[in-house]
């Protein structure tokens, strides 16, 4: 009978591992970047914070709980992404390009995500299917790496839809994509991390300025509702002109900021307790 229907085949066979794995991987990149930001607010960076405002503790709860039902949305499409590779409908390569030709690959699968999050993300911003999508994930005002995949159901299949849809038209070595949903994750959670992660030259060189940085995501959140919809990079948004118009300057105002001398611990839901002014960690108006 299970076998008569392959997918559920694949759940009790695989299941448990790709759920493991999946939510795995999210626990690693949100909890390394909350522990990296939580040890940088402590220190004479804390002024990097974006946001005066403080996520509270049922912000991060809620933003695991859908992370969590995420999980389950991308195990349940794996099962026929997995189903489609066995049956030769997705393309199958165990093998290797090459180094030169599986970086490539790589690169290739990040500039190709980075142009279907950017039009599905716009798209889900219409006022027809804003609510239906995406309102779910824009309950964090003030984001923290727990928001990381922070989906309503809807939007978790249009997010994992890219999978199935890049191995259908390209074979792709397993371990390059093992590298591109690391690469992924972890980039999604730093441009949740409520706190600028980037240096403070990033904008100043044409080798960088291209590649989001913190501020630019946390702008879409709290000041820019209908700007900065890029996940990897900014060309998207400039040559859509969705760009926020004070990105730049909104940048360089939080890496410019003094170093914070003296730090107490953050009031949870409210606004940071160290001694330096609250103004300096205020965002500016858009």
């Amino acid at each position: 009978m299970i076998q008569d229907l392959p997918p559920l085949a694949i759940l009790f066979e695989k299941g448990p591992a790709i759920f493991a794995f999946d939510f795995g991987r999210y626990l690693v990149a949100a909890g390394v970047t909350s522990a990296i930001v939580w040890g940088l607010r402590r220190s004479s960076l804390a002024a990097r914070k974006i946001q005066a405002r403080e996520a509270t503790a049922a912000d991060r709860r809620r933003e695991v709980l859908q992370s969590l039902q995420t999980v389950g949305v991308y195990l349940f499409v794996s099962l026929f992404i997995v189903w489609g590779v066995d049956s030769g409908v997705l393309h199958r390569f165990d093998g290797s390009r090459g180094l030169l030709g599986d970086m490539a690959l790589l690169a290739a699968i990040i500039v190709a995500h980075d142009a279907y999050f950017y039009w599905v993300h716009r798209a889900m911003h219409h006022p027809r299917l804003f609510k239906t999508f995406h309102r779910a994930h824009h309950r964090s005002v003030t984001p923290t790496p727990w928001a990381a995949y922070s989906f309503a159901i809807p939007e978790a299949f249009v997010m994992i839809a890219f999978v199935p849809i890049w191995l259908f038209f390209v074979a792709t070595p397993a371990w390059v994509m093992f590298l591109w949903i690391n690469f992924q994750i972890v980039r999604n959670a730093m441009g949740h991390a409520g706190f600028e992660l980037h240096p403070r030259w990033w904008l100043a060189t044409p080798l960088t300025r291209w590649i989001n940085t913190t501020t630019h995501h946390d702008l879409h959140h709290s000041g820019g509702f209908n700007r900065n919809y890029g996940l990897y990079f900014t060309w998207w948004d400039k040559w859509m002109g969705s760009e926020h118009p004070h990105y730049a300057e909104r940048f360089h105002t939080v890496v410019s900021r003094a170093p914070v001398r003296e730090i107490a611990e953050p009031q949870a839901g409210g606004e940071m307790t160290e001694t330096m002014s609250l103004r300096s960690v205020q965002p500016s108006r858009s």
